[in-house]
C-alpha cells in the first residue's frame, strides 16, 4: 500500500473529527473537510461524489431522527451512483452516541456510575441531549459548566462541549469497548478497513 495515498474526509464536527482520526489508520495522509453540519454535506454530496471519481472521499454524517442509515444514504445519493472510491457512512444517531459506547470509561470520566449509561447507546433517541443530562449530574463542577449549558442560556450545550469530549476522545476512548455496545461504529470501523483507495 502507499503511504502517499490522500483521502478526503468530510464531517459535520469537531467531535466527528476526533472520532474519525481515531479510528482511520495512518498509513494514508488525510484532507479535512469540515462540512459544518449535515445540510452542507447532503447540499454537496453530489459534488463530494464526482470527486470520488479520481480522489478517494470519505463521508461522515449522522443521521438525528432521520428513519434509518441505509435510507438516508439512498436518498442523499441513490447507491448505485456512487462512485467506487466514495465511502459515505452514518453514525446512529449521532456521533456521541458512539462516545458513550464506552461507558465505563465515560461514566468515570462524569463521575458516575458506568451502568448509569444504557447498553445499547444506538436506541439513544437525542444522544447529545442524554449526554448533557448525565453531566448534570456530575460532582464535577468544571466538566458540568464545560457540558451543560448554562442557566438562561440559548445554546444546547455548553462552551467548552466539544473541548471535553475531544480530550475524552484522544486520550481516554477505547474503540473495542465501545464497537461492543454500537454496532453502527462496529460498522463504520469494518467498512473503513475494507476500504480500498489506493484502487
Amino acid at each position: 500500500m502507499s503511504s502517499s495515498t490522500s483521502i478526503i474526509v468530510v464531517f459535520e464536527d469537531d467531535l466527528s473529527k476526533a472520532v474519525l482520526k481515531k479510528i482511520l489508520p495512518d498509513k494514508y495522509t488525510y484532507i479535512w473537510r469540515s462540512g459544518r453540519g449535515f445540510g452542507y454535506i447532503k447540499k454537496n454530496i453530489n459534488e463530494y461524489n464526482r470527486t470520488a471519481k479520481t480522489v478517494p472521499v470519505l463521508v461522515l454524517t449522522d443521521l438525528d431522527r432521520r428513519e434509518c442509515a441505509p435510507t438516508l444514504i439512498e436518498v442523499w445519493l441513490p447507491f448505485h451512483r456512487h462512485n467506487p472510491k466514495l465511502l459515505f457512512r452514518v453514525a446512529v444517531r449521532e456521533v456521541e452516541s458512539w462516545v458513550l459506547a464506552d461507558r465505563d470509561r465515560f461514566a468515570r470520566s462524569l463521575g458516575i456510575k458506568g451502568t448509569s449509561i444504557q447498553v445499547k447507546v444506538d436506541e439513544i433517541d437525542d444522544p447529545k441531549e442524554y449526554l448533557i443530562n448525565l453531566a448534570r449530574r456530575s460532582n464535577k463542577r468544571e466538566l458540568r459548566e464545560a457540558i451543560v449549558p448554562g442557566k438562561g442560556s440559548e445554546a444546547d450545550h455548553g462552551p467548552d462541549y466539544n473541548g471535553y469530549l475531544t480530550q475524552f476522545i484522544r486520550e481516554y476512548w477505547d474503540i473495542q469497548e465501545a464497537i461492543c455496545n454500537s454496532p453502527s461504529l462496529k460498522r463504520v470501523i469494518k467498512a473503513v478497513e475494507n476500504f480500498q483507495p489506493e484502487q
